[in-house]
C-alpha cells in the first residue's frame, strides 16, 4: 500500500507530547511526522521543567486513519509520551461559529428606550403604516436564510437536519465574511416538499433573500420552483446555481487557455441532479451547443422512455446526435468533460481519447471523479472542487456576491441573465496576464471577485428594470 501523504489541513490535528528535557527530541518528532507523511505545521513548547518538556504539535494528515498513522509514529519515538490529541476541525466547531451581535450600544436605561420599548413601537407603527420601509428599518435589507432540510449535505448524503447544522453555520459565516451579509441557518426537521416550501413561506417577511441549500434533487427543484412563484424576495439554489456560475466561469477561462470558443465545444456533463442540472441549462444559456448528460446508466437520451421525469426533460435539452453508451463511449472526441457525479468514474487513460487540449473539471467532493494529478497528464486543463490542486472550482466565489447584489438592487427574483452577467464578472478578474492552464479561476480572497459579482447582479437588476 503506498504511502499516504497530507496534501491539506482539512485534517489537523495537535498533539501534545510529554518529552524527556532533550530538545533533541522535537527533531526527532518532526522526522517521524515527516516519515509517515504528515506535515508540521506548528511546534510549540508549552511548558518546560527540570525533568519535562510539554510540547504541543500541530501537523495535517489525509485523512482521520492517516491522523492516527502519526500519532503511533509520534509515540514510538524514545522518550515521548503522547499526553493528548485535539482535532483542530472539531475545536473550532465548539460552542457553534457563528453569533448574534448587536449593532447599537445598550449601556444605558436610555440606549434601551431608543432601541427597544418605548422607541421601537413608533418604528414598527411607521413600518406598518408603509411596509416598504421594513427593508430600510430592519435587517431584512440584509438577511439571507441558510435553508436545508438535511437530505444531500456535502457528499454525506441524507444526514438530516441536526447534521447539516454545522455546513449550513459555516455558509453564513461565508456570507459574512465574503458579502458582509448577515445570514442565518435554517433547518427544518421535514423532508416533505409541502411542508417545506410553507415553512419558507412563513418565514420569509423576515428576510431579503432565501438561500436552498444541501436539498436532494428532484424535490429541490419543485421546492425552488414553488417559492420563486410566491414569494416576493429572490430564492436561489447553490448547489444548482452557484455551481453553474462557478463552473461556467472556469469554463470560458479554460476555453480562452486552449483558444477554443464556447459554441464550438463539445461538453460531456457527468451527473444529472441539480448541479448537473443547472450546469447544462446555464451553459447552454451561455452558447454551447453540444451536451452529453450521463447518469450511472449512460447518456441521457431523449429517445429513452424510461427516464424519470426530471431527467426526461433534460435529455431534451441535450444529446441531439443521440449518442448512447456509457462515460468512456461518450467522452470521445468531446472538448470537455464536468463531472459532478462520483468518485473515480473517469479512468485518467480514457482523457487521451477526447479531442486536442481537454478540459476536465472533476468537481465531485471530497473525492473527484479523477485523480487531478493524474488527469493532467493527458489534459490541458484540469480542475476540481479541492483546494489543495490548482484551479479550485469553489462556490464560494458567487454566491456571497449574487446575494450582496440581490440585497443591493432589492431584487425580486435571479434571472438567467444575472448569473450569466456573475459568470463572466467572475472570469475576468483572471487577468490576460494571470491566466494560464494552472490559473483559471481567482482566489476566494482575491479583494475584487466578490464586489466585481455583486455590482454585475446589481447592474443586471438594474437594466431589467428599465
Amino acid at each position: 500500500m503506498p504511502k499516504r501523504t497530507a496534501t491539506a489541513s482539512s485534517y489537523s490535528i495537535t498533539m501534545r507530547l510529554h518529552t524527556t528535557v532533550d530538545h533533541g527530541v522535537v527533531g526527532e518528532v518532526a522526522t517521524a511526522i515527516a516519515s509517515a507523511g504528515g506535515m508540521v505545521t506548528a511546534i510549540d513548547v508549552a511548558e518546560s521543567s527540570a525533568h519535562r518538556l510539554t510540547v504541543d504539535v500541530t501537523c495535517s494528515a489525509a485523512d482521520a486513519e492517516h491522523a492516527l498513522e502519526l500519532q503511533t509514529a509520534v509515540a514510538a519515538v524514545d522518550g515521548v509520551e503522547v499526553h493528548k490529541v485535539s482535532d483542530r476541525t472539531f475545536l473550532i466547531h465548539l460552542g457553534g461559529k457563528i453569533e448574534v451581535a448587536s449593532k447599537v450600544p445598550l449601556k444605558t436605561r436610555d440606549d434601551m428606550s431608543l432601541a427597544y420599548t418605548p422607541g421601537v413601537g413608533r418604528v414598527s407603527m411607521a413600518i406598518a403604516e408603509n411596509p416598504e420601509d421594513v427593508r430600510r428599518l430592519t435587517i431584512k435589507g440584509n438577511a439571507v436564510a441558510v435553508v436545508t432540510d438535511g437530505s444531500a449535505v456535502l457528499g454525506l448524503g441524507n444526514i438530516g437536519p441536526g447534521a447539516a447544522l454545522p455546513v449550513m453555520e459555516g455558509k453564513a459565516a461565508l456570507f459574512k465574511r465574503f458579502g458582509e451579509i448577515d445570514a442565518w441557518p435554517i433547518c427544518l426537521d421535514t423532508q416533505d416538499t409541502d411542508e417545506i416550501v410553507r415553512a419558507v413561506e412563513l418565514i420569509a417577511p423576515g428576510f431579503g433573500g432565501i438561500n436552498l441549500e444541501d436539498i436532494a434533487a428532484p424535490r429541490c427543484f419543485e421546492i425552488e420552483a414553488r417559492l420563486r412563484e410566491r414569494l416576493d424576495i429572490p430564492v436561489f439554489h447553490d448547489d444548482q446555481h452557484g455551481t453553474a456560475i462557478v463552473v461556467l466561469a472556469a469554463l470560458t477561462n479554460a476555453l480562452r487557455v486552449v483558444k477554443k470558443e464556447v459554441g464550438e465545444a463539445r461538453v460531456v456533463v457527468s451527473g444529472g441532479g441539480a448541479a448537473g442540472t443547472a450546469i447544462v441549462k446555464l451553459l447552454l444559456a451561455a452558447g454551447v451547443q453540444d451536451v452529453v448528460v450521463v447518469d450511472r446508466n449512460g447518456a441521457l437520451c431523449a429517445d429513452d422512455e424510461g427516464l424519470s421525469p426530471a431527467h426526461q426533460e433534460l435529455a431534451s435539452l441535450t444529446n441531439r446526435g443521440r449518442r448512447t453508451g456509457g462515460l468512456e463511449q461518450v467522452l470521445e472526441g468531446a472538448d470537455v468533460f464536468i463531472g459532478v457525479s462520483a468518485p473515480g468514474i473517469l479512468k485518467p487513460e480514457w482523457i487521451a481519447t477526447m479531442a486536442p487540449d481537454p478540459v476536465v473539471f472533476a468537481l465531485a467532493n471530497p473525492d473527484p471523479e479523477v485523480d487531478p494529478a493524474q488527469a493532467a497528464k493527458y489534459a490541458a486543463v484540469v480542475a476540481s472542487g479541492r483546494s489543495d490542486f490548482p484551479n479550485q472550482i469553489n462556490n464560494v466565489l458567487a454566491f456571497p456576491g449574487v446575494f450582496r447584489g440581490l440585497l443591493d438592487a432589492r431584487a425580486a427574483e435571479v434571472t438567467v441573465e444575472m448569473m450569466l452577467r456573475a459568470a463572466e464578472a467572475i472570469a475576468l478578474v483572471v487577468r490576460d496576464d494571470e491566466l494560464n492552464a494552472s490559473f483559471i479561476m481567482p482566489s476566494v480572497f482575491h479583494p475584487e471577485v466578490h464586489h466585481a459579482v455583486a455590482t454585475a447582479i446589481a447592474d443586471s437588476s438594474a437594466t431589467r428594470e428599465r
